[in-house]
Formats: structure tokens, C-alpha cells, sequence
């Protein structure tokens, strides 16, 4: 929904172009956010908006880096709504990109995707895993994953709700994989007292009362030597000041930039 809000009621350019959002939204839903345009763009709202959108381009970024040194597997990881697959750029068409998910929320997207008539491109696979029943690794051979090769994973928006053993062991998989592999993800820090912090504390808040407390908070610092204890030779964090260059300086729309890093790239 705020991918969609950004193609329909901010400024261009776009931080992230995804047309397939409005695709998979339908008129109904595309009216609604326009109704509702004054409330999508108070500050908590747009601090959000903002947040997704950067952590998805930042992602697609380091992967058109990632395939310029030779690396042909995508994996994403709890991939939701996620819609590069269905919008990839004439270079990606030779990757394997590889969606897992839950097997509930997988089928509610392909369905949707059907729905839509979204077409599921050929170089395209669904790992459809059920953690409780299946490890990451298995779900990812079942789907024509090679653990020989480097790959690409990204995994954003999911580690603050699980708990820090969950997060462990994707990270120890991962930096296990071939030299070369990389992988993208968001995390929390713990919210302080500070007032510019209210609107993440709102957030967390939120989430608990639907039933999706967060659970796991890392500081960089912290995260650093965990990553580097699980095989990882280099880690590196999207600082604000970076993103606000990068992304965010001299927009029309005033789109902030995050005031706190929460994106951690990692190469093996």
C-alpha cells in the first residue's frame, strides 16, 4: 500500500517506479489512497513511506551490483508483496529469482498475481516454506537453489519479528554460502525516550496489538561482530546521510531521508 501511495500522490522522480503495485491493487483500492491522500502525508505516515521504499531500491541497487560481479541467484526472503520478479529490468532475465515465503501468504500472492493477470515471468521460482516443517536450505534445493554457487538475498521489513535465534540462524546459513554471496536487510533499534522517536515506538506499538509483537532490536555495532562471527568479510550500513545523497536530496515531494541506519548490506 505505501509503494502504491508513492506512485500515485508523490513527486517524480520516483525512489522506487513499481507499476506493478498499481497492478496488483485494483481500481477500488487505487481510489481509496488517492481519498485518503491528506492522511498519507503526515509525518509518521511519510517517515514510513519513505522507509519502504528506500529499503526496497536500496536492495535492487546492490543486486545490479551484485550481477555486474557475476552473481545469478536471487533469493527473496519472506518476499510478501515484493514485485521486482514482475518488473525486473531486460538484465535480470537471466537470474534465478527464487520467492520464499509462507505457504498461506505464497498462494494469497500468486493468486492475487492470477487475479491481476500479472504474468509470472519464466526465470521465476516460489519456495513455498513452512520453517516449523522445513529449513530455509531445503525449501531453497526444492525450488533449484545451487548452495555451490554465490547468491543475492534480501530480507526486508521481517527480522524485528522474530526472535534473535530465528535471525541467527538465516545469517549463519547464509554466510556459510559460496564467496561472493550477499545479502540486504532491514533491522530495529530499540526505540529511545527521544521525542523523533515517538513515531517508531507508535509502530512497534501497532504492531503488537495486531498480533505481530517485535521481538529483536540489533545495534550496529552489536550486529557487526555477529555477522563476521557467521563468515561475513565485509559489513556496511546505509547511513542516512548517504540515503539523503543518494535518494532523497532535492525532491519535490520532501520525502525524508531515515534519521537512523536500519539497512545492513554483508558479502561473504
Amino acid at each position: 500500500m505505501l509503494r502504491l501511495a508513492h506512485q500515485l500522490i508523490d513527486a517524480e522522480p520516483r525512489i522506487l517506479d513499481d507499476p506493478v503495485a498499481i497492478a496488483l491493487a485494483g481500481p477500488e483500492v487505487i481510489e481509496a489512497v488517492r481519498a485518503r491522500a491528506d492522511e498519507l502525508q503526515v509525518p509518521a505516515t511519510r517517515a514510513l513511506r519513505a522507509h519502504v521504499l528506500l529499503r526496497s531500491r536500496y536492495a535492487e541497487d546492490c543486486l545490479a551490483e551484485a550481477y555486474d560481479r557475476g552473481v545469478r541467484q536471487y533469493v527473496v526472503l519472506g518476499a510478501g508483496g515484493d514485485t521486482f520478479a514482475y518488473r525486473q529490468p531486460a538484465w535480470a532475465r537471466d537470474l534465478r529469482v527464487i520467492e520464499v515465503d509462507h505457504p498461506a501468504s505464497q498462494q494469497q500472492k500468486r493468486e492475487r498475481l492470477a487475479a491481476s493477470e500479472v504474468v509470472v515471468p519464466a526465470n521465476v521460482e516460489f519456495a513455498a516454506v513452512d520453517f516449523e516443517t522445513v529449513s530455509l536450505a531445503e525449501g531453497l534445493v526444492r525450488a533449484g537453489f545451487d548452495l555451490a554457487r554465490p547468491a543475492f538475498f534480501s530480507w526486508l521489513g521481517v527480522t524485528m519479528y522474530l526472535t534473535e535465534d530465528a535471525v541467527d540462524a538465516v545469517l549463519a546459513f547464509v554466510g556459510a554460502l559460496a564467496d561472493d554471496t550477499e545479502i540486504v536487510f532491514t533491522f530495529a533499534q530499540r526505540p529511545t525516550d527521544d521525542p523523533r522517536d515517538e513515531g517508531r515506538r507508535q509502530m512497534a506499538k501497532q504492531a503488537a496489538e495486531v498480533g505481530e509483537p517485535w521481538l529483536s532490536y540489533f545495534e550496529p555495532v552489536d550486529l557487526t561482530r555477529k555477522l563476521e562471527g557467521f563468515g561475513f568479510s565485509t559489513v556496511s550500513f546505509l547511513h542516512p546521510s548517504d540515503a539523503e545523497r543518494k535518494y532523497f536530496a532535492g525532491r519535490a515531494d520532501a520525502l525524508p531521508a531515515p534519521r537512523r541506519a536500519t539497512i545492513c548490506r554483508a558479502t561473504v
